[in-house]
């Protein structure tokens, strides 16, 4: 009897554990979805703000032996310079953002809750705290030390959904993408 009774604790711890991490595992995920997510929207802000005029040169430099030049003006703000020094600071800004549940799949989604035009915000359902922050920070340094090339990539030739493409289809990072809203900027 009392070996019966040992077994279905064990079970129960067993089933508790089990649960934790597979809540854990999906708060992680959630983190690094989030993360993705806010890297965009940063990067996309960032871009929008240079001068779609300002261009710089690219190519090589050397004369070719026709005489010629390898030399091509692109747009700055989509270069990989500028992409790469935009990429440097990008984590930064995490620490605009809180952390928001969904009372119905227990999912967190992270929001900006700074403005960037000093409107103010509803922020009756973000939670505001250092650690959310510091651990968006760091997942958001993870992803862009991870996928520089993809970040590079997408940015440079004007995606359309780099949040679905980036995060979802070519990372893996958020895989309930589609359903999550889709914000302006």
């Amino acid at each position: 009897m009392m070996s019966y009774h040992l077994q279905s604790l064990a079970r129960c711890v067993l089933l508790v554990l089990l649960v934790s991490y597979c809540q854990g595992a999906r708060q992680g995920q959630d983190l690094k979805c989030g993360a993705c997510r806010a890297m965009v929207d940063e990067m996309e802000w960032a871009i929008s703000q240079v001068d779609p005029k300002k261009m710089i040169q690219t190519g090589s430099f050397r004369i070719n032996p026709d005489g010629s030049q390898s030399i091509r003006d692109v747009p700055f703000a989509r270069s990989e310079g500028n992409l790469l020094e935009l990429m440097e600071e990008v984590c930064e800004r995490m620490k605009d953002y809180g952390e928001r549940v969904d009372p119905t799949t227990s999912r967190k989604t992270y929001e900006r809750v700074t403005s960037r035009n000093g409107k103010s915000m509803d922020l009756s359902e973000a939670k505001l705290d250092s650690r959310v922050t510091s651990s968006l920070k760091y997942a958001c340094e993870t992803i862009v030390e991870q996928h520089e090339d993809e970040v590079i990539e997408f940015f440079a030739h004007e995606t359309d959904n780099v949040k679905d493409k980036l995060c979802s289809k070519r990372t893996d990072l958020c895989d309930h993408a589609l359903q999550i809203p889709h914000d302006e900027l």
